[in-house]
Parts: structure tokens; sequence; C-alpha cells
């Protein structure tokens, strides 16, 4: 009981500013959502569609930014900074690549927008929005990496303070630039991608700046932000961020399919996922929080060779997963209806978000003990296999269950949201034993 109460506080003490980091950057979804949501119907499908599309490129940045927790975890764990600039450089190549990337792609795509079997209404809205919010890309993905980094040297209060004031200027610039104030024309739509891009941009070069400037990061962080990385070292590292990126976009891939699978229904039934998805990935932040804290305290474990804490460390976060699981259970049981108006006006997404807010309240369980028992894994250098497991639970099981029952029972976006339901059942499930039984491997030897 003495080692769980001892990891239970060093988890809370890590995860607390990460909680507050991820929410914080959730927040600008949100109030995207809510200020878009406004404006119409139409006007948030389009947002919707746009964002799912770009979920592709921000679920392997996040598997890069992972690859970066990992190893600067570990390298303070082995008392390397060398170690530690070395993943740093990797994570900021990659993030460049992956933003640049996604920005040629996504005007390669522009053509082909008619034809993803949305609704005509939202493909012909969506095109400005898109490549501003994709033109985004590049600071987003460099935002994430440095931010892992920040995380994983146990220093991340000051990334988040950076990174909350960028989403406080999102909404400033929502403010002005969606509705017109401040001498500046109503841009509606693209008024908030624009926003967007700004916010983000600013928000990377003061990350940047900071880490430069702190005597606690310095050290651990490239010399050259811009020198060309080393091919062997590179490879190795991406053998470690594409499997914690599949991982992780296995789930949201699935929701991102899910998204078009709804979208081809109609825009009410779109504009109620977006809702919907907008807040349990809100409250999914609170989880992931505390699944970073438990990658970085393994990962110091691991790199110090200190392995019998792996199940002290699993218990306590599992323990804190419940709990928050209970409680956003209620939430979404008891106020199902409401939250969704303060989002929506019209009356048919209305009713559609409120059944989807209670097949939400029901994977809260699997979906937050998923992710933690990810994390200890990933802290461990397992990554490859939780990977595949993630990938079968919600594209083998989930995804096909889902489309059953919305097309062949005839629920519409509820039948769907079964179907992510029993994939993150089964993930749930599946890495939680494996996480079981790898601690107790080291624990007892």
């Amino acid at each position: 009981m003495k080692h769980l109460l001892r990891e239970s506080k060093a988890t809370l003490v890590l995860a607390l500013p990460l909680i507050a980091g991820q929410v914080s950057q959730m927040l600008m979804g949100v109030v995207d959502t809510f200020m878009i949501g406004r404006i119409g119907t139409v006007e948030l499908a389009a947002s919707t569609l746009a964002h799912t599309i770009l979920h592709i490129p921000l679920m392997v940045a996040i598997g890069v930014s992972i690859g970066v927790s990992i190893k600067v975890s570990q390298a303070r764990g082995a008392k390397s900074p060398l170690l530690a600039q070395e993943a740093g450089q990797y994570g900021f190549f990659l993030g460049v690549v992956i933003g640049l990337l996604t920005l040629l792609l996504s005007l390669l795509l522009l053509p082909a927008l008619p034809y993803l079997g949305q609704d005509p209404l939202v493909t012909e809205r969506m095109p400005v929005f898109f490549i501003l919010v994709s033109a985004s890309m590049t600071a987003a993905a460099i935002s994430m990496t440095s931010r892992s980094h920040a995380d994983a040297m146990a220093h991340p209060w000051p990334a988040f303070w950076i990174l909350f004031g960028g989403v406080l200027l999102n909404v400033l610039l929502n403010w002005i630039f969606i509705d017109g104030h401040w001498g500046f024309a109503a841009m509606g739509l693209e008024g908030a991608g624009l926003a967007t891009l700004i916010a983000r941009v600013c928000s990377v070069f003061t990350l940047l700046w900071w880490m430069r400037k702190s005597k606690v990061m310095k050290p651990w962080i490239p010399k050259n932000w811009f020198h060309w990385p080393h091919r062997k070292g590179l490879a190795n590292f991406w053998a470690i961020a594409w499997p914690a990126g599949l991982q992780v976009s296995a789930e949201i891939s699935a929701f991102i399919a899910a998204s078009l699978v709804i979208g081809s229904i109609g825009a009410s039934a779109l504009a109620a996922h977006q809702v919907a998805i907008t807040c349990v990935a809100t409250v999914f932040m609170i989880p992931l929080g505390i699944s970073m804290a438990v990658t970085v305290l393994s990962g110091e474990a691991w790199g110090a060779r200190d392995l019998c804490r792996g199940r002290s460390i699993l218990i306590s976060a599992w323990m804190m997963g419940l709990i928050l699981s209970a409680f956003f259970v209620l939430i979404f049981l008891g106020f199902n209806d409401i939250i969704p108006s303060w989002f929506l006006v019209q009356e048919e997404p209305l009713q559609i978000a409120a059944g989807l807010f209670m097949i939400a309240a029901f994977f809260q369980v699997g979906d937050h003990s998923q992710i933690i028992s990810s994390g200890v894994l990933r802290g461990y250098d397992d990554v490859k296999i939780p990977a595949w497991m993630t990938f079968a639970a919600h594209w083998l099981v989930g995804m096909p269950f889902g489309a059953v029952l919305c097309f062949g029972f005839k629920m519409g976006a509820a039948g769907m949201w079964w179907g992510l339901s029993a994939g993150l059942t089964l993930a749930s499930f599946l890495l939680g034993r494996r996480a079981w039984i790898l601690t107790r491997y080291h624990h007892e030897g």
C-alpha cells in the first residue's frame, strides 16, 4: 500500500500540469465548435469534415511526440543529456516534415472534396478553412513534440502556460475575425481558420524561445534545431514513434471514419457527432494526462533499470482512472440533453447528440483504462504489439460492428458509436492484460 500511495502521489504531481495542458489545447477545439456552431449547422459540419481529415497527420505528430516523451524520459533516468538532445532533434525534424506534407497533400486533395460522399453544401463551404488549418499543422506538430520534451523533463508548467496563452489568443482572434470586430470584416468560418493559424504560430515560437532560455531545459535540448539528423538515429527513433502513432491513430482514425460515415447520413448527424466527440475528447484529455505521466515515470524507471516500480505505477494509475470514469459516467448520463444545447440550436442535431452522450457514458471506463495501460507499456518500450492490438480492436471489431448497426439495423449515428464502444472495450481488455503481465514479469524479475 505504501508503494501505491507513493506512486499515486508522483503520478498526480506530474499528471496535473499534463492534464491542464491537454485540456487547454482541447479547449481550442471546444471554442471553435461553440463559435462556429453559432454561425450555422453547415459551417459546423464543414469544420468537422476539415478537422476529421487533418486528424490523420495530427495522429502521426502525436506518435512522434510520444516518441520524444519516451526517449527523453529514459535519457533523464539514465542522466544522458545527449540522448535527450537527439530525441528533441528528431521530433523537431519530423514535425516539420509532417506539417509541410500535410499542407501539400491538402492542396492536392481540394479537387477531390466533392467525391467524399458528404453534403454538397458542406464541401462547398470548406476549402479556405481547410487550407488555413492545414497550414497551421507545422506549428501544431512542433508544439506537440516540444511540449512532450518539457513534460518528460518533469518541467511542464511553463509549456502549459505558453500553450494556454495560445488558446486565449485563439478565442480573441475568433471573436475578431468570425463576427468582425475592431475594424475587421466579418469572415465567418474562414476567420476561425485564420485565428487557428495565427495562434498556433505564435505559440510555437514562444515555446521554442522559452526552451532556449530556460536553465532547466537548455542543456537537454538540441543546440541547433535545424541540424540535419543522423539517418540511423532517426530510423531508430521512428521505430518507436510509428507504432505509438499507430496505437493512438487506430482509435482516432476509427472515429474519423465514423465521422465520414455519419456525414453521409446528413449535416445534422455530423454536427451532433462533432459536438459529442468534442466533449468526449476533452474529457479524454484527463486520463491521457495520467497516461503521459505514467509513461514518463515508467520511462525513468526503465532508463534507471529500476523495473520493479511498474506494477505499483500501473495499479495506482488504474485506480485514478476508475474514479474519473465513474464521475464522467454520471455527468454524461445526467446532462446528456443539456450539454448539447450549449453548442446546437436546431432540434434534430440536439436529439441525436443527446443519444450519443448516453453511449459515451457506457464506454468511459474502457476508454480511460486502455490509454492508461498504454502509457505504462510505452514507458517500457513496448509499442509494436500494443499498436496492433489496438488496431485490431477498432478496425476488425469496432468499425464493422458499427457499420452493421448503422446501416443494417438502421440505427444511424448511434449505431456507429456503439461499434466504437465495442472496440474501446476490447482494446481495454487486451492492453490491460498485457500491461499486467509485463509489469508482473519485471516485478518478479
